[in-house]
């Protein structure tokens, strides 16, 4: 398997015209991937919490499943350890539904006709991102008022692992 290229190349909100449906004859793209987003949902869900922190994005971008997922794995660890895991409930709201798509580049002889763009082949689907907005809900961690501090810190490390622009608000 090659080496995922940087986030930064699909940061950029550019939405090509994909569609992937459960209907075949109405897909555009073909072999659309699972999100790697394993759980939506840690800690304790079952009960009711004083505070709610919401992670919320500074600016309208695309964010990989991947980034998504490892933010998710930082903040449960820190939460589990430090509060316990029936003291939390952690929700992600961002879903990925963007299909991205690279275009792989040919090289030797001939690989001018190859490489003079994404005509109509619509590149390969590589991965999936999610479209999120400027002001738009990322993760929501629900806690006790006893708690909250460490849930302060768990959004804090869940924008450094996203690596975008992250505000959190108590709720």
């Amino acid at each position: 398997m090659g080496k995922l290229r940087p986030g930064r190349s699909y940061r950029g909100l550019k939405i090509p015209y994909t569609r992937k449906s459960k209907y075949k004859a109405t897909n555009y793209v073909k072999m659309a991937q699972s999100p790697k987003i394993t759980q939506y949902h840690s800690g304790n869900s079952k009960q009711k919490f004083d505070r709610m922190v919401m992670v919320l994005s500074e600016n309208t971008l695309q964010i990989r499943d991947n980034a998504i997922e490892a933010a998710r794995i930082v903040a449960n660890k820190y939460l589990t350890d430090n509060v316990g895991d029936q003291n939390f409930h952690l929700i992600v709201i961002a879903y990925p539904h963007q299909v991205l798509r690279e275009h792989k580049l040919a090289t030797g002889a001939g690989a001018d006709r190859f490489s003079s763009g994404m005509q109509k082949s619509f590149g390969k689907p590589i991965g999936l991102a999610a479209v999120v907005r400027a002001g738009g809900r990322l993760f929501e961690i629900h806690v006790g008022d006893v708690n909250l501090v460490h849930a302060k810190t768990a959004a804090h490390k869940i924008g450094k692992k996203l690596g975008i622009r992250t505000r959190a608000i108590v709720v």
